[in-house]
């Protein structure tokens, strides 16, 4: 392919070669300036990118690379509402959600500005009459929780916000997050509540996605064995959709239908009405900051040059470690518990974007696109996977993402809690080598033949990569800056691979299969038509639910007869 034929990918697989035995321990005590020239302050947030295989031929390399594939304008393409969604033939513009009012931006005929500002009027006016009690229940009581049911971008950007932000919650509302149709979410959930101070949500852009449609159905008839008369539906659920047909027959007041469009993708939506749930968990006003955050690191994207760009560096990080040193995993570890669900907002973000296996033209990669991106918090992730970050024969690179200040000041925590994220990604770079060790057991009275027998085990290879980025802490703005800061990132490796990341045809193969094996599960004949395997597993199921069901007739089990 192109990209590999060219003369900068060429360098950079002899430069990777070059520096691959140099160890970041000798890059900084030969640079006393190393941080300084490898670490970006914008705003409230800092980024120190300083413990990475890299030296400055490494960046002068990996931005000819960013440049060579026309970064810069594609990236101007995409805010100026070009269709860059090739495959759906759509324009990407969940920036223009959260740009300040006044802007003009015309796509297919529609004033972005005036439709974006009548939605946010309309989700404001819900929100003030929500949580100041005016938003009566089918009873006369005012409302208390909030059920937000959705799946993919729908559930797991509002769900990750609302738990970040918990502290900025004015507390007159409790939201709550279904997602999964294992009937077990939605059972516990509704366990918790009261039918008569409850607001559903139903996020769905079709308002056919099965997980979501079977959700809602459950939560209405739920609902409806208690309110009994349909019309009172109309008090307890909303929706997010652009199908007012579906909604309408759901029984929903097509005045408390919420809209979006379809240049915005479901990973992108939490910005749009899909963050309904976020605005009356927190406020309109904190979801107001939450878009203002993002829209100054959108013009930070925009605006600031290569060199200087944070999700630009990112994103080349990023590619250096997966396409030169073959590194197929990324770990995400933020040190703050309110952001326990962050990790796995990121793992839809960039492995639906930029896992595929095509270039936008259908021709088959022939190098690594979208890494595997998981984590946990820490310091809980480092008594369960440091193990493996520390001393597996690969690396993998990691962020570490802390604010400076607490939002439960306890005690020693903070103080500890920082030490430990410090000490981490230095113990990352650095390592303990033999001499060290050997040093050490030798300290603590070991004899000579318990030393050579623990040394291997207390190696430490280091030369491990780690970005730390410091918030001075989190709240609405910054994490919109956050959030923004990684969707760019996963678009300028997106661009340099050459993929769609705007699409997500990979999950549609399993969709249509589970709507073909739906009714032969629900059926009375054994299913034979797929392969032993799939034929098996469909009929194991089928003999435990027909004993399940009421006066089902004993029969010889699936598993008697293998």
């Amino acid at each position: 392919m192109a990209l590999l034929r060219s003369a900068v990918w060429s360098a950079l697989v002899s430069h990777k070669q070059e520096i691959e035995k140099l160890h970041m321990r000798q890059l900084f005590q030969e640079d006393a300036n190393r941080f300084e020239r490898l670490s970006i302050r914008w705003g409230s947030l800092m980024l120190d990118y300083s413990k990475n295989r890299i030296t400055s031929r490494s960046m002068e390399l990996l931005l000819d690379l960013a440049r060579s594939v026309e970064l810069e304008k594609k990236r101007d393409e995409m805010f100026a509402g070009e269709a860059i969604n090739s495959t759906e033939n759509r324009a990407v513009l969940h920036t223009a959600l959260r740009r300040p009012s006044g802007y003009s931006l015309e796509v297919d005929g529609l004033d972005l500005s005036s439709e974006i500002a009548d939605v946010l009027a309309q989700m404001k006016d819900c929100c003030e009459r929500v949580i100041s009690g005016t938003w009566k229940g089918y009873t006369g009581k005012r409302m208390t929780d909030v059920v937000n049911i959705g799946i993919g971008g729908s559930d797991l950007g509002p769900c990750m916000v609302a738990e970040a932000l918990r502290p900025f919650a004015h507390g007159h509302l409790q939201v709550h997050f279904v997602s999964n149709i294992d009937g077990t979410h939605i059972s516990e959930t509704l366990k918790k509540l009261d039918p008569e101070t409850t607001l559903f949500i139903i996020a769905s852009k079709t308002f056919t996605t099965q997980e979501t449609l079977t959700n809602a159905m459950s939560a209405r008839d739920w609902f409806l064995t208690h309110a009994a008369d349909k019309s009172h539906i109309a008090k307890h659920f909303v929706a997010v959709s652009t199908n007012r047909s579906k909604v309408v027959e759901f029984g929903i007041d097509e005045a408390n239908m919420f809209r979006f469009w379809d240049w915005v993708g479901g990973r992108y939506s939490l910005w749009s009405s899909i963050g309904l749930s976020i605005a009356l968990f927190l406020g309109f006003e904190c979801f107001q900051e939450l878009l203002n955050g993002a829209y100054a690191m959108d013009e930070h994207f925009r605006k600031e040059p290569l060199e200087g760009n944070i999700p630009v560096l990112l994103g080349l990080l990023g590619v250096w470690y997966n396409n030169f040193f073959d590194v197929q995993s990324h770990a995400v570890i933020p040190y703050d518990q309110y952001l326990h669900r962050f990790p796995a907002f990121l793992q839809q973000l960039d492995m639906e974007s930029n896992g595929k296996r095509v270039d936008k033209q259908g021709n088959t990669v022939e190098y690594a696109t979208g890494p595997v991106i998981w984590g946990e918090p820490g310091t809980n992730s480092q008594h369960a996977f440091f193990q493996l970050l520390h001393q597996s024969p690969n690396f993998i690179p990691a962020d570490f993402i802390v604010p400076l200040k607490s939002r439960n000041p306890l005690g020693e925590h903070h103080d500890i809690l920082l030490a430990n994220c410090f000490a981490q990604t230095e113990a990352l770079m650095k390592g303990k080598n033999e001499q060290e060790v050997r040093q050490e057991l030798e300290a603590a009275g070991y004899n000579a033949s318990e030393v050579n027998t623990l040394m291997p085990h207390k190696v430490f290879p280091g030369n491990r990569p780690t970005n730390t980025i410091l918030l001075d802490e989190l709240n609405p703005y910054t994490l919109g800056a956050l959030i923004a800061m990684y969707e760019h990132k996963v678009f300028v490796q997106g661009i340099i691979w050459g993929v769609n990341s705007f699409d997500q045809w990979g999950v549609e193969l399993g969709k249509q299969l589970a709507k073909a094996i739906y009714p032969e599960i629900q059926g009375i004949e054994r299913v034979s038509c797929h392969d032993s395997s799939t034929n098996a597993l469909i009929n194991a199921y089928r003999e435990a639910r027909m004993k399940n069901l009421p006066d089902a007739n004993p029969q010889l089990s699936f598993f008697d007869e293998i």
